[in-house]
């Protein structure tokens, strides 16, 4: 005996014969209110006009339904989606490398990108690398990061203390909200 899987109706858009309330508040095509009545007399409307009657909010006492093309608004609503997800902005971690023995002018360069980075909305992960016997002089490395710390207290907060990692030293600097 075969097994016939019944249709999950929850995925499925409250549309037309799906709307199961016994009274509903529907509003027209131009947004005029058309009162409360039952759903099988608000869907004799839609038909009438070739048109679908769509469950807005469930919410609502009593429910909340519109006389429209429900092609048409699954098309608008997932544009709005589409747009929403372009104007989001994931924030990315930049990182700016340097040595402990950095010059005054490299170091404002590598200030002036964190800066930029952290305006634009970034993570800056600032990196102090050592070779060789420079890893003894981590102290000296740690009062560079600080140093940078200060230097973009405007723009960000550091998250990540300076600490070691291997053969780098790095920490890690939000931008302020």
């Amino acid at each position: 005996m075969p097994v016939i899987e019944k249709k999950r109706t929850r995925d499925l858009p409250q549309i037309n014969e799906r709307i199961r309330f016994p009274k509903i508040r529907v509003i027209d095509t131009d947004g005029a209110q058309l009162g409360i009545m039952p759903p099988q007399e608000a869907l004799q409307l839609a038909e009438e006009k070739e048109l679908d009657l769509v469950l807005l909010s469930d919410k609502a006492d009593p429910p909340v339904c519109r006389i429209m093309d429900y092609g048409k608004y699954k098309f608008e609503q997932e544009k709005k989606a589409r747009e929403a997800r372009k104007k989001q902005h994931t924030a990315d971690v930049k990182e700016v490398k340097m040595r402990y023995k950095i010059e005054e002018h490299d170091y404002n360069v590598r200030v002036k990108q964190a800066e930029r980075f952290l305006k634009d909305g970034d993570k800056v992960k600032a990196t102090v690398m050592f070779r060789g016997r420079e890893i003894q002089h981590s102290d000296l490395a740690e009062d560079l990061l600080k140093r940078m710390a200060k230097d973009l207290e405007p723009f960000g907060e550091v998250q990540q203390v300076p600490k070691k990692e291997g053969r780098n030293m790095m920490m890690l600097i939000s931008p302020k909200k």
